[in-house]
């Protein structure tokens, strides 16, 4: 399985990035949601997005708005990774279409929690 990690932060990329790859994702990341969109113009593919809200370029919402609108994208999951833990945010980002919601700071087990959930954390990973 494949992860793209959006957040401008390269720290906190590194940080989710090395989790998926714990769980044995192969990771790409991007700096803003319009680099995101690049690699996924470009031909990327992924079946997980960990995305940031707080971004300049384009945020986290614009790019999960940009994906939804996309029927070739409709099979990646999102999951928004941010310090926004409103519950106007928390609702505005899963109407958008994101399916799930990770408020920054987080534990590599509440990632893998939110992806058992989700159905992605792989099989050898769960016994």
């Amino acid at each position: 399985m494949r992860a793209l990690v959006i957040d401008d932060s390269r720290t906190m990329r590194r940080i989710v990035a090395g989790t998926l790859e714990g769980l044995g994702f192969e990771t790409l990341q991007a700096e803003h949601g319009r680099d995101a969109l690049d690699q996924l113009e470009a031909g990327a593919e992924v079946d997980l997005a960990c995305i940031d809200w707080n971004m300049p370029v384009m945020d986290g919402l614009e790019f999960v708005t940009a994906v939804r609108a996309n029927p070739a994208w409709r099979a990646i999951t999102l999951m928004m990774v941010t310090t926004e833990a409103e519950h106007s945010q928390i609702v505005r980002a899963l109407a958008a279409g994101a399916h799930e919601y990770l408020i920054k700071p987080f534990t590599p087990d509440a990632i893998r929690d939110k992806l058992d959930l989700l159905g992605l954390v792989p099989v050898e990973e769960l016994a």
